[in-house]
């Protein structure tokens, strides 16, 4: 499983490398900025599992890797963007000086932008049908803009230093984390030619995998390693940010996660074909230490 993960991440990484090369116009330096972020390593998570349930759906893998780097780079500005003084101010990711650390404000936002943009062109670079190409942009789009990932972070910003119930920290989340978590499973499927009901499955258990995931970084926020992490920890708590761990408690939080990640596992039961890696995958991230 660990062999097939590392395949995963060395060809995305080899394909990210070639998205932005360098030049010699005068706008060079924004290239700079996005492959500092872009290519500073992570988990990849958001393209392996789109990879993962193409090749689940029969789909073709060359046709899915534009879509698996194009998830990847709004991710990455979203991160650039998060990192940035006007929202979480923060000044390590991954263990490097943030964006705006290592090239100023406005590069960085400029970066995050840049990002956002090249990512559509990218996706709309795939050769495959067309069909399925679009309605694959189409969920991209709808998850990171104001009902999906961007509207998450708002209701994020608007809930600071107030008491919000439990339900609104779920929906939050399932914006700002899980809608970008799902879209990647969903375009997987899409452009594997799945079929409604999969594509139903398919969502039903990245909703479940987004919701276990925010809840381990939450806890990951209290209890996980700088020197791993890349990043303080202790953050939440010092911004009076809402937080699983702040609303439930260290204990029930960690119930939780472990009975969302089982609802995801059961999910993954009712697909057919091989689904040992995506089982492997969400096991791990329940119990992830980064």
């Amino acid at each position: 499983m660990e062999k097939q993960i590392q395949r995963y991440i060395d060809e995305i990484e080899e394909n990210l490398a070639k998205l932005n090369p360098k030049t010699d116009n005068l706008q060079s330096s924004i290239y700079d900025a996005m492959n500092y972020s872009l290519l500073s390593g992570g988990k990849r998570l958001r393209p392996i599992l789109l990879l993962e349930f193409c090749r689940l759906c029969s789909g073709s893998y060359k046709a899915s890797m534009p879509f698996a780097c194009a998830v990847e780079m709004i991710h990455t500005y979203s991160l650039i963007h998060d990192d940035l003084p006007a929202m979480d101010n923060d000044d390590l990711r991954r263990g490097k000086p943030t964006n705006h650390v290592k090239f100023g404000e406005a590069r960085a936002i400029l970066a995050g932008d840049a990002l956002l943009t090249k990512a559509f062109e990218i996706a709309a670079s795939a050769e495959c049908d067309c069909r399925r190409q679009i309605r694959a942009i189409a969920a991209l789009a709808a998850a990171a803009g104001a009902d999906g990932m961007v509207g998450g972070q708002i209701v994020d910003i608007e809930s600071e230093n107030k008491e919000i119930p439990i339900e609104v920290l779920k929906y939050m989340h399932s914006l700002k984390t899980g809608a970008l978590i799902k879209a990647a499973c969903e375009m997987g499927g899409i452009l594997g030619g799945a079929d409604e009901d999969t594509l139903n499955i398919i969502r039903s258990f990245a909703d479940n995998l987004g919701i276990a995931f925010q809840i381990r970084d939450d806890i990951l926020d209290v209890l996980g390693d700088e020197q791993l992490l890349g990043k303080p920890v202790g953050s939440d708590e010092k911004s009076n940010k809402n937080t699983y761990v702040s609303l439930l408690g260290l204990e029930k939080s960690k119930k939780l996660c472990s009975d969302f990640t089982e609802k995801a596992l059961a999910a993954l039961e009712e697909l057919h074909g091989d689904t040992e890696l995506l089982e492997y995958i969400t096991g791990i991230l329940a119990k992830r230490n980064v």
